[in-house]
Formats: structure tokens, C-alpha cells, sequence
């Protein structure tokens, strides 16, 4: 047995030969027979050791079908020590929020093969605890992977998306990272796609953490990977930049017996204590919201029509945020919308170091100088 054979060092080996050896008295298999199962045994729980760390998270939360689909294949490829930190609910329009002087609970959930847990928090709260060291005992993961997220995450929508935000933050903390997303329609796409989607970008990831390995791949970069409706016919990958295009912001006045979120509060949540911490935050926000009619004057809530009447009482209304899709033209191929629209998968580095063209920066120091000058 040497350590040149099997990938064990020296020291190991000296040791599990003292240990096959002192068990040789009680066993009736030779020390031929007997060596090379332990020892493999005992390579094989090594080897899992010491495996690279994935950390994924995602923006819809720890039961949707896009992490889901991404972990499984991820256990499956038995390359990566797998560990999960995302949120409970979902959290995709949640930008790069953070949840500052409130308690976050993390609960540990099955996902057959990896470690996981589900986060009363946002994306940034997932991975900012998950490199903390205060939820896991580990050292940095070699990579980050935030998606798949369901619905495109293209240009200044990017500025929204919980799941770029998710990978940015690894970024922030010195981790590559990528953002993944499926450019899901309503009403055409399936769940199934969402395993289509891995098998796609799986290849990507593994170059990755290979290339990571290796100290080739790019620093101070994360990659957002933006995979195309119907990702089994995907044209292939596609360098791009970061556009312009986000969705139209839609407000819907509504009534306010239909105040979202307040009939079914109760059905989303998955945590008691999520849910007994936000019966006390909702009694102290009634408590102090009596306290301040009592001094002020009334509230008075009104259906959400038009504009709101003229009146010495305080007016309550009612909206909901909708995003809705816009029809453009779209002409430059280096743009990651195009290049998703045209069936390619888009793959665009971002960096977190400012970024601005020489001409706006001249425009901009010019107004500047001018603007002091005239203060004079």
C-alpha cells in the first residue's frame, strides 16, 4: 500500500496499516482481502471531506422548483459538498435588502443529500449568514450559485432581482458567484423546464469550479446566466452586456377589504416562529397606529378610485405593484435581452467596481467644475 497509489498520504497509510494489523488476530481474512475495502472506505470519506463547496441560494424561496432542480443535480454529480441557505418565502423582487435589528430565524430542511436550511430573510440575509460562519462550521465555498430564478433577471431589471443580489453579495464577501434564471412566460413554460435549464448551465458551472480550482477563473467577477424559454433549444451560449430593458411597473388601485397579503398571511408562512414574530410586530404596529389617531386626527380608509377627496382627515389608500413585460426592439446582439429574445443563452459578467464611460465621466466632472466655479 503506498500512498502514491492511492492518493493517501503517508502518515494515513502508516495508520490504517497499524489498524488492519492489530485487527488481523480476529478476523480469518488475510491482510490482502481485508486492506483494500478499508482502505477505500476510508479514501472515499476523505474524498467527501474534503469535495469543493457549493453554498446555493435563490430569490423564490427554498421550495421552488428552480433550486430544487438545481441542488438535485448538483447531489447527483457527487463532485460538491452541497449546502443550502435560502429563503422560506418567496423574495425575488427583494433586491439587496438586508433585515438589520430583527431576529432571522434559520430552520434545517430535507434536501436529500445536501445540507440546507430555509431563512426568515431576504437573499442578501441567506448568504450573508451562510459566509458568516455563525450558521455553518466551514471555511469559504469555492462558489456561490444563486437560481435557477424563475422569470428573466436581463438588464435594470438586475437592479430587483433578489437572486443577482444573492451572488452579488458572495462577490461582496471575496466568493465567485453565479446568478441563474429562466426566462419563464406564463402560460407556456413548464416546472419541467427548470431541469432542462441545470442540464444546460451544468456544464458552465463545472468549468467554474474547476477553472477556480485551477486560480484561472476571472476575479472580482460573478457571471449572470440567463437561459432562454424552451431551454432544450437553446442556440448556445452567448457573451453579452448588461442592457438597458427592464419590465413596466404597473400600480393597480385596489379596494381595502382586498389589502394584499392580509387575508392569506397567515397560509404563507412556514415557520411558527416566523409567524408569532410577525403577530408581535403587527401588535405593536396596531398599538402605536392607536396611539397616533388618539393624538392626531382620523384615518379614514377609502376605496382607491382617483384622486383622493379633499379632507381634514387622513386618507388610507390601497395599490399593488405588478411588473408587465414590454414590447421593444431590440437591435444591438451584445445585449443580454437580444441575445435571450434570439434563443441564445446569455451569460454577462458584472463587477462590483463603479463603472462609467470616459464621455459621461468628462460631461460629469465638466458640470461639476462649473457648478463650484459658479458658487464663487
Amino acid at each position: 500500500m503506498t500512498s502514491k497509489n492511492n492518493g493517501l498520504s503517508a502518515a494515513l497509510v502508516s495508520n490504517l496499516q497499524d489498524v488492519l494489523s492489530k485487527r488481523k488476530g480476529g478476523s480469518d481474512a488475510s491482510p490482502s482481502e481485508e486492506a483494500p475495502s478499508t482502505s477505500v472506505a476510508a479514501k472515499e470519506e476523505i474524498d467527501e471531506d474534503s469535495r469543493p463547496i457549493v453554498l446555493v441560494t435563490n430569490g423564490d424561496g427554498i421550495d421552488s422548483p428552480g433550486l430544487l432542480s438545481l441542488v438535485e443535480a448538483l447531489v447527483s454529480e457527487g463532485l460538491y459538498n452541497v449546502h443550502v441557505c435560502a429563503p422560506q418565502t418567496d423574495k425575488s423582487v427583494s433586491s439587496h435588502s438586508m433585515t438589520p435589528g430583527e431576529t432571522i430565524a434559520a430552520s434545517s430542511v430535507i434536501i436529500k443529500g445536501a445540507t440546507a436550511f430555509e431563512v426568515s430573510g431576504t437573499p442578501v440575509d441567506c448568504i450573508s449568514l451562510g459566509l458568516s460562519g455563525a450558521l455553518f462550521a466551514w471555511s469559504k465555498p469555492i462558489l456561490v450559485i444563486s437560481g435557477i430564478n424563475q422569470g428573466s433577471s436581463c438588464g435594470n431589471q438586475m437592479f430587483y432581482s433578489g437572486a443577482v443580489a444573492g451572488a452579488k453579495e458572495a462577490l461582496v464577501s471575496g466568493v465567485p458567484s453565479l446568478s441563474i434564471s429562466l426566462n419563464w412566460k406564463k402560460g407556456e413554460s413548464k416546472e419541467s423546464e427548470f431541469k432542462e435549464a441545470v442540464g444546460v448551465c451544468l456544464p458552465l458551472i463545472n468549468a467554474t469550479i474547476r477553472d477556480i480550482e485551477k486560480g484561472v477563473f476571472p476575479k472580482d467577477c460573478s457571471l449572470n446566466i440567463e437561459i432562454p424559454t424552451s431551454p432544450s433549444s437553446n442556440k448556445g451560449f452567448k457573451v453579452t452586456k448588461q442592457s438597458m430593458w427592464r419590465q413596466s411597473h404597473s400600480w393597480q388601485a385596489v379596494s381595502a377589504n382586498r389589502h394584499p397579503g392580509a387575508g392569506n398571511f397567515m397560509s404563507n408562512q412556514q415557520s411558527l416562529g416566523a409567524q408569532l414574530a410577525q403577530l408581535g410586530r403587527d401588535a405593536s404596529a396596531a398599538g402605536a397606529a392607536r396611539r397616533f389617531t388618539t393624538q392626531k386626527k382620523s384615518i379614514v380608509e377609502i376605496e382607491s378610485v382617483g384622486v383622493a377627496p379633499k379632507t381634514e382627515s387622513r386618507v388610507k389608500k390601497y395599490f399593488r405593484l405588478e411588473f408587465v413585460a414590454k414590447n421593444e426592439e431590440h437591435t444591438d446582439e451584445d445585449l443580454d435581452i437580444k441575445a435571450l429574445e434570439d434563443g441564445f443563452v446569455s451569460v454577462t459578467p458584472l463587477s462590483l467596481r463603479p463603472k462609467m464611460d470616459s464621455e459621461t465621466e468628462a460631461a460629469v466632472s465638466e458640470w461639476i467644475s462649473k457648478a463650484l466655479n459658479a458658487d464663487q
